[in-house]
Formats: structure tokens, sequence, C-alpha cells
């Protein structure tokens, strides 16, 4: 059986998610798609919309044949660990090939831009040190740094673009993981990232969708941009839970582990540098709000991605000595499957590079504790007062 890979968020699922993993299993040829999915919190420092098990379902009621979670050191890291984790994921499960959707559509591109990169590495270094030195942010200076090299011919891969940054970050790991799963892209449809949604529309970002739903639309009302099976799951888990995932939600708790922590503990917590500590206790002193919090604290040095990731791994209790333990995924967490994804795993049993796993109980090293202690950080969020749920849930299985 041939399988293909995603690496995805679905946070939540929708139709342009739906279209992606449609073509992204007709252009490999595929009988499978298996995709890697971020846990509880996400790459941009959130939490999740709804839990990972929501999530599997809506994914696996559209067409995902299996889904695997990507453990939180990787799925809350900056755009090169979050790639280097999904893609080792696809290679052990054992995956041909892997496919991205992104602003280019074409993927030549994208190796012309690894190429010029991997040539030029240290005049590329040395141009990124030289940007950061004028107070502009690590993305920015990035970006500054390739344009210099790339002297705005085309040919090359636009990486100001969000899809297109995380499509070179995925070929660049696969590269150095001498990896042998085939790049694909599709070109992305409809709204981009950060897009609020249009009515007489059916693609919305999920950022749109979020921000519509906390803006007062209600799941009914954004039913046009998802599949039937996301919505009705969607209202379950808020039924079940009374509200979905968002820093607003979690403030209160993350606020009382800022001024618990003070600024001197602050500084143990993953990401936090450069005395941001003292801001960011600063801010939790005096604001009762997350919007306004985070208003104190972002800048064009610090953008709110970079302070989200930040907060998630002080809320978590993630500190730097805990991420610089961490080297490559130990194992494949199975969070869901169809009946050909069932069949796939039987097949490659004998193949598959790291051990699967299927119950948490299993999850015994530093990594996968980690994900259970994520997962009932993030329930605590919600307001729920079971916090075993990652016990008691098996893999979900729609046949």
């Amino acid at each position: 059986m041939k399988a293909t890979g995603i690496i995805v968020e679905y946070n939540p699922f929708h139709n342009g998610h739906l279209y992606h993993a449609t073509m992204a299993k007709e252009k490999a040829g595929a009988d499978v798609l298996v995709a890697v999915m971020s846990g509880q919190f996400l790459q941009r420092g959130e939490p999740a919309f709804a839990d990972k098990w929501t999530r599997t379902e809506m994914a696996l009621k559209a067409g995902i044949d299996l889904i695997i979670e990507l453990p939180y050191v990787y799925a809350t890291a900056q755009a090169s660990d979050f790639a280097k984790g999904g893609i080792a994921l696809l290679e052990a499960i054992g995956c041909e090939s892997f496919c991205f959707g992104s602003e280019q559509g074409d993927i030549e591109p994208f190796f012309r831009s690894h190429k010029l990169l991997d040539d030029r590495r240290h005049d590329y270094e040395q141009l990124i040190h030289e940007a950061i030195q004028t107070g502009i942010s690590y993305p920015r200076a990035l970006n500054k740094a390739y344009t210099e090299l790339n002297g705005n011919e085309a040919g090359f891969a636009d990486l100001t673009q969000p899809n297109n940054i995380l499509g070179f970050h995925y070929i660049e790991a696969a590269r150095k993981l001498n990896s042998s799963i085939k790049p694909l892209t599709i070109q992305r449809i409809g709204a981009n990232y950060h897009d609020p949604i249009q009515t007489g529309t059916a693609i919305a970002s999920a950022t749109g969708i979020r921000k519509a739903f906390f803006d007062d639309a209600s799941i009914e009302e954004l039913s046009a941009f998802m599949p039937k099976t996301s919505v009705v799951a969607l209202k379950r888990f808020q039924k079940e839970t009374g509200s979905f995932g968002s820093w607003e939600q979690f403030y209160p708790l993350l606020r009382f582990t800022i001024l618990r922590e003070r600024p001197e503990g602050l500084k143990k917590f993953a990401e936090v540098t450069e005395g941001i500590e003292n801001l960011i206790y600063e801010a939790a002193k005096t604001e009762d709000s997350f919007e306004r919090f985070i208003g104190r604290i972002k800048s064009k040095r610090f953008t709110r991605t970079r302070v989200q990731r930040m907060l998630s791994h002080i809320y978590t209790g993630f500190t730097w000595h805990k991420q610089r333990s961490f080297d490559s995924p130990s194992y494949l967490r199975l969070l869901g499957m169809s009946a050909a994804g069932r069949s796939f795993l039987n097949h490659q049993k004998k193949n598959i590079g790291l051990p699967l796993i299927s119950r948490a109980a299993s999850l015994d090293d530093s990594m996968g504790k980690l994900d259970i202690h994520a997962t009932s950080m993030y329930l605590l969020g919600l307001g729920q007062t079971a916090l075993k749920k990652e016990y008691t849930t098996p893999p979900l299985y729609f046949g």
C-alpha cells in the first residue's frame, strides 16, 4: 500500500483542509493518507480550539486514514523544528511522499531556494546576524537575508508567505534527515492564513473561523466553511466543555503562574530570553485581559507568535533544560484510523521505524510524559475536572 503524508493542525478542520487532503492523495497516487497532527498546543503558541480527539474525529470523517500526534516539543516549536518532528514521523511510519499546501503551488522554486541557502549557508547566517542587530524580528531578519541572496530573481520560492515558509522547512528537514520521502505541493486556494471570513464563499482560514466565533458568531453560522461532520463534532465539544480553547479562556491560570514564578523564575522556561521575563511579569500584574496583556509585550522584535510560544511553555512548565534534552521523536502516537489506515498498519508493521503507541500508559519516556502533562493542563484551562482523558481515550476508529 502506498502512503502519502501531511503535517497539520486542523484548528478546526475546514473545507480548505478537505481540498488539501483530497488533492494530496490524488497527486501522490496514494492508497492511504497519513496526517501528523499537533496535539493540545499549536505552532503559533496557542491552545487548540478543540481537543486533539475532536480534531481527529473531524479528520477521519473527512477521509484522512491515519492520525499520528506531533509531540508537544515539536508542535509548539519554531518552523524548522516543527518540520523536523513532522517529517521524521512521516518517514518512520513509511510514507513515500509528503504534500503541503503552499502559496507557490510549484515544487521547483522550493528546491532552488533550498540549494541557494545550502550553498551559501555562511553568507546567509552572517546576513541574518547583521539584520537582527538592527532590532528587527528573527522572521523578518531571515527574509531580509534571503532576499539579499536571491536578488529578488524569479524562480525562487516567496518566503514571505506562511505556508511557503513551512514548505521550505519541510524540504529542508527531509534533506537533513537524508530521507527518501518525496516532497509534493499543491496550490493553496481561497483565503490566506490571516484573512477574515467572507460571506458567499466556502473557503475560510482556520484563523478567520476562530476569530469569527470569538467575535460572537455561532458554530452554526460558520457551517458554510466546514464539512458537516466538523460542525457536528464542534457542537458536541462545545456542549461537553462549555467553551473552546483560547488564551483568553486560559489567561487566569497563565496569569497566576507568571505572578507566582516572578521574573527570576520565568527565565527557566523555554524561549524566554533577552530580559522579556520582566515585561511579562509587569504586564501580568496590571492586565486582566489576555489581549491587553499580550499587547503590552509584543513588538517588532518579539512577535505575537514568539511571545505566545513562550507563554505556552510557561503555562505547561516546559523549561530550557527539557527542550535541550530532546533530539528526535521517540514514538508514533496513534490518535485514530480508518479501515484503510488499519490495513496499512498491518501491512507496514514490520517496517515501522519507531514504537507505535496506542495507549497513553505506554508513553513512559520524558517526551511522552510531557504530552500527557500538556493534555492535563489543556483540560484544566477549559475548566474540566476530570484530567485523565489521555488515559481513557483509545485511538478513534471509523471503518
